[in-house]
């Protein structure tokens, strides 16, 4: 084989790789005496066929499937001869005009991972912003479980139902006076004022009476999910068995046994505890953005541009699904373009700092164990429906990039908490507000590395501060604050060397 290189522009490398026809046809002779002796054919005894016969009636097939073969071992061979240490998959064209007889000219196009240092991990500091949580806090967060637990008793007879009380119905509903799927129901429980039904629906039936029978007539929403209904008109018979008023909400024992829990201070201690994690989840984001911005600070180096662009469209398919489900779909589209560019810096950072970890983890012998990958596989099969779980399983078994996408986060936070451990951290106790306002700052420090000319760039923020962002700055803040620090999945790996139909009517 002949190889000629083409392209040596920083982190492009191009190849133009010659094959000699004698080489695939040698690989199609020894295919064919392979199968020489199982073909049959009439006139012939077994293992008997001629050379020529054989070659006429599966040459076809064997020469594609010898180019192909030929074609992966010498890119293959070409990568270990040239010590290249590919970023993605090579880009591999035949040329034209090749046919069978002809020597086979291939192109190879590819980026390399930059030659990276390993940081140092020696004279990393953090601060650690801790926030306790207090009786008062849990007092409100019991206050909101008993208002999403709320219990209703019979109102008294006679009494008008007025938003906020609950009804037990049963319905019948119908267009063009013929009964629709899912548009049936019996002792349904419907909170007048909550909107689950359809706009119009609830409004009926205020001030109906226990035993009241009402024809209600709406009009299905255009972008109704069940189409054939979307944008109709339908009349609901409706029958109200029973009227009733919301109980008052103890928060005691009693309320804490209707949980399945055996007491109070049982149902404190569960609150408590989810309390502390989420906290102790945005102090680490608190800690991961310091860490990830004082490694992004002190490196600067050329990034793979296939790499970039993969982050990139991860990051746009992200923030347009955002906008999507934002009030003005149209708007924030607009908004999110303007930003275009921001985005693609982010994208760069994240590649970069994904390979600044690998290079840290590959140094010190940070890897994912074989048990480990069973469990994130499991755990990530449990998405899917069970008829589908083990094709899943299957795939990522066999497609050696699905299972670094699926290690790449736990690795990521293994390199992490090695540098955690390495790292001086001082504690300091703050307010949740404090906390939030820290992960959320605008550049101060002058150590986001990637600022766009002309405006006032973000500080880089990990993944975990996307609820907070979401309660100041909405969706797309929160995917901007995600993506601007989440190192990229492609380069944060050790290199190697259900679906329920919702019923029709009457819920919105």
């Amino acid at each position: 084989m002949q190889i000629t290189e083409t392209t040596n522009q920083g982190l492009k490398r191009g190849y133009k790789l010659t094959i000699p026809a004698a080489d695939i046809d040698g690989r199609i002779t020894a295919e064919l005496k392979k199968i020489a002796p199982t073909v049959r054919m009439p006139g012939f005894r077994p293992g008997k066929v001629p050379a020529n016969l054989l070659r006429k009636m599966h040459g076809e097939q064997l020469h594609a499937q010898a180019v192909q073969e030929t074609i992966r071992e010498a890119v293959d061979g070409l990568i270990k001869d040239k010590a290249l240490r590919p970023a993605m998959q090579p880009r591999v064209a035949l040329g034209e005009g090749y046919a069978e007889g002809r020597d086979a000219e291939l192109s190879v196009d590819l980026e390399v991972l930059p030659q990276v240092t390993a940081p140092s991990t020696e004279g990393l500091t953090i601060e650690r912003l801790v926030v306790p949580v207090t009786d008062a806090e849990v007092d409100e967060a019991l206050a909101r479980i008993a208002g999403q637990n709320k219990s209703y008793t019979d109102a008294k007879k006679g009494r008008k139902a007025a938003a906020g009380d609950q009804l037990i119905i049963d319905f019948v509903g119908r267009t063009g006076g013929v009964e629709f799927e899912g548009g049936k129901a019996e002792g349904a429980a419907l909170v007048l004022g909550s909107g689950t039904f359809i706009p119009g629906f609830e409004e009926q039936l205020t001030g109906v009476r226990a035993g009241d029978r009402k024809t209600i007539a709406v009009t299905f929403p255009a972008d109704y999910p069940a189409k054939e209904l979307a944008g109709k008109n339908a009349e609901f018979d409706v029958t109200v068995q029973a009227v009733k008023v919301e109980g008052e909400g103890q928060v005691d024992d009693d309320f804490a046994k209707n949980l399945g829990l055996e007491s109070l201070e049982q149902l404190r201690g569960l609150v408590r505890g989810q309390l502390e994690q989420e906290t102790n989840g945005l102090t680490r984001t608190q800690m991961k953005r310091a860490l990830l911005d004082q490694l992004a600070a002190g490196h600067d180096f050329d990034v793979p541009e296939q790499m970039v662009e993969a982050e990139f469209e991860q990051i746009w398919t992200q923030l347009e699904q955002e906008a999507a489900k934002s009030e003005d779909p149209e708007a924030a589209k607009r908004e999110i373009e303007a930003e275009r560019e921001d985005y693609r810096r982010i994208a760069v950072r994240r590649v970069r700092l994904g390979l600044l970890l690998s290079e840290i983890g590959q140094a010190n012998n940070i890897q994912v164990s074989s048990q480990e990958m069973q469990m994130l596989m499991q755990q990530a099969a449990q998405q899917y429906r069970p008829e589908d779980r083990e094709r899943f399983l299957q795939f990522v078994q066999n497609e050696p990039m699905a299972a670094a996408q699926l290690r790449a986060p736990l690795y990521e936070d293994k390199v992490v908490d090695f540098l955690f451990d390495k790292a001086e951290i001082t504690t300091r106790e703050v307010t949740r507000e404090e906390l939030e306002a820290a992960i959320e700052a605008d550049e101060d420090s002058g150590s986001q590395p990637e600022k766009a000319p002309g405006k006032k760039a973000k500080k880089n923020s990990a993944p975990e501060a996307a609820p907070a962002a979401a309660k100041k700055g909405g969706k797309k803040a929160a995917a901007k604050v995600e993506a601007e620090s989440r190192p990229g999945d492609a380069a944060v790996q050790p290199e190697n060397k259900k679906s329920r139909k919702k019923p029709a009517a009457p819920s919105a």
